[in-house]
């Protein structure tokens, strides 16, 4: 039995997740970012004092078994204005704010909602603390929250904590037993690093012996990583002391009408240049339905299945 560790947040872990978890014999493990502060996740960290649980409650969904029904009640949005108490919240982030207050612990309530939920895996937040996550641009701004630091047209040089943030004691655990590490899909600066820039898990990462591998995103971010090549992208994880060993990016050309469609959005496609010290694997990962730019479960199952031999 393969241990298999993901790290990140939002769509992309989850996309990663939703293709990996019926492979036979592995254990999987998510490591998820909770410095999230936007929205109805924004609104209850700031109200309880909570970590962040909308990128945990995708995840979730990513892995769980259950049938559509559960799906759709988790992630059902109520309507009206944000001002309005609960306008804006989905579901979901209520049934995990309510069982972490009854608890008295957000790990078990996410724990509790998982087996409801049947998910395959163990869900880990990166740390139990709520956190703010911080920006140092290339001018020497700093922008506070993460819902803050791609909103604005400066270069990110780094993104770090105010404060020693302590990590979950489980994600030390799943790393250090892992025998595969998976960064990524998602956004570079945050959804991936909110996880790797906490002291102990950096340091678990450094000791941990297992393969470490980068998903590299298909397309730039516009106000994240605005023109970025895969170098680029490198840089930024090496330049947060992340250890990683293969690099996996998409070998398909994208159609024309798709790529003018996001450079409209301030969006390129991230270019491999052939200048990363890294062991560069390019594959077949993409989906190109409703002219949309998204890598495939299907595909990457047959990644993965082949970096675990």
């Amino acid at each position: 039995m393969k241990n298999v560790v993901a790290i990140g947040g939002g769509h992309g872990l989850s996309t990663i997740l939703r293709s990996i978890k019926d492979i036979d014999d592995i254990n999987v493990s998510a490591i998820v970012t909770v410095a999230d502060d936007g929205g109805s996740t924004g609104r209850l960290r700031k109200r309880y004092t909570i970590p962040a649980m909308g990128d945990i409650r995708n995840v979730m969904l990513a892995l769980s078994d259950s049938n559509p029904l559960m799906h759709n009640l988790m992630n059902y949005r109520f309507e009206g204005e944000d001002n309005m108490d609960i306008a804006g919240h989905s579901l979901g982030n209520l049934i995990l704010t309510a069982l972490t207050n009854m608890t008295g612990s957000f790990n078990e309530a996410i724990k509790e909602t998982s087996r409801v939920l049947k998910v395959k895996g163990t869900i880990i937040p990166s740390t139990l603390e709520s956190v703010s996550l911080f920006a140092r641009m290339d001018d020497d701004t700093i922008i506070r929250g993460e819902a803050s630091i791609p909103s604005l047209n400066h270069h990110i040089y780094k993104v770090f904590y105010d404060h020693d943030v302590e990590a979950n004691s489980e994600a030390i655990d799943a790393i250090l037993k892992a025998d595969l590490i998976i960064y990524g899909i998602g956004s570079l600066y945050t959804s991936i690093l909110p996880n790797v820039i906490i002291k102990e898990i950096n340091e678990a990462l450094q000791k941990s012996k297992a393969k470490k591998v980068y998903f590299a995103n298909a397309m730039t971010q516009s106000n994240e990583t605005y023109n970025y090549d895969l170098k680029d992208h490198i840089d930024a994880l090496e330049r947060h002391n992340l250890p990683i060993d293969i690099i996996v990016k998409h070998s398909e050309t994208i159609p024309e009408n798709i790529v003018g469609r996001y450079a409209k959005q301030n969006s390129i496609e991230v270019i491999n240049n052939n200048n990363t010290k890294q062991v560069v694997i390019e594959k077949e990962l993409l989906d190109f339905s409703n002219n949309l730019v998204r890598h495939d479960s299907k595909k990457i199952i047959k990644v993965v299945e082949e970096l675990l031999k």
